[in-house]
């Protein structure tokens, strides 16, 4: 039988804290078990980080593993043991389902942006989710990245019980405030149309404002390539860089339609790479990653120089 998200968040945590400090959160967990009063909860939510720290949480493959034989699409790598502790007292505090929602929504209009990336990292694991999706929707309108990110990135939630309208508006919101989509959960099982409609929209606009569009924005529209779309994946093949001829191609790849097919017979060496799975999403995503990488070394040597 697998493990509870719970008992993993406790094994991890004894794992790696000191003695003293897996005491400390030990007995918090007691006493609100004892007396699980919003009191309790609230002062110990806030102290955690001061008697915990913020280190990351050290997981090795095989946690990842259990990880998701617990729950399906968790995924904490890039959490704090702060993170840990205060998911895992949700957790606890959470286990009947009963006022749960109440307390998730009121912890949220009172917390810091440590303590909401905290709240919503744990989405996956709190009960009744349905009854959180508002309090969600809320924490999508801010233009924070990170607040915005332990929502959207490595997280089921969204993909499990955001309606399409909601789902579209996270993705466009991505693009917004710069964020990536490759982390997003589910971003090929819930494209449709209109997603891929907004997103042209989108990307006209940013032409006609001589801006750039993110090659990652094609991955949902590939598989709706209206009369429109196949003219923007056309012009991308033709003027675009060389990583954005490869998001046109995976774009593209991703439709059986005779016009995707025939755009693809124009880069063969793409479709080749594609169909061999030396050229995916994800490989386009770390490239870009790279790119952007060397782009910021190098912005910071020019101004190291610079007299």
């Amino acid at each position: 039988m697998a493990a509870t998200p719970f008992d993993l968040l406790r094994n991890w945590l004894r794992r790696q804290l000191p003695a003293d400090r897996y005491v400390w959160l030990d007995g918090r967990l007691d006493a609100l078990a004892a007396e699980p009063s919003d009191r309790n909860l609230y002062i110990t939510f806030g102290m955690i980080p001061r008697r915990l720290g913020k280190d990351d949480l050290a997981l090795t493959p095989d946690d990842l593993d259990a990880a998701q034989a617990a729950r399906p699409g968790w995924y904490p790598v890039g959490w704090s043991v702060d993170v840990a502790a205060r998911v895992m007292m949700l957790c606890q505090m959470g286990r009947t389902g009963e006022g749960f929602a109440a307390r998730f929504t009121d912890l949220c209009r009172g917390a810091d942006v440590g303590e909401v990336m905290a709240l919503y990292a744990g989405l996956p694991l709190y009960p009744a989710a349905e009854t959180l999706e508002t309090q969600v929707a809320e924490g999508l309108r801010t233009n924070m990245r990170a607040e915005f990110e332990a929502i959207a990135h490595h997280n089921p939630f969204p993909r499990e019980q955001f309606d399409e309208n909601r789902w579209n508006h996270m993705v466009l919101k991505a693009l917004f405030i710069g964020s990536t989509l490759a982390p997003i959960q589910g971003l090929d099982d819930r494209a449709n149309p209109e997603l891929a409609r907004i997103l042209c929209d989108y990307a006209h606009e940013r032409w006609a404002a001589g801006r750039a569009v993110t090659p990652e924005l094609w991955r949902c529209v590939g598989p709706y390539p209206h009369a429109d779309a196949l003219a923007d994946l056309r012009r991308v093949l033709d003027t675009g860089t060389a990583i954005e001829r490869k998001a046109a191609a995976l774009a593209l790849s991703a439709n059986p339609a005779a016009p995707a097919r025939e755009l693809m017979a124009t880069v063969a060496a793409l479709a080749t790479e594609i169909a061999d799975g030396a050229l995916t999403w994800q490989s386009l995503a770390d490239e870009m990653l790279a790119s952007t990488l060397a782009k910021t070394v190098k912005l910071n040597q020019e101004v190291e120089i610079r007299p």
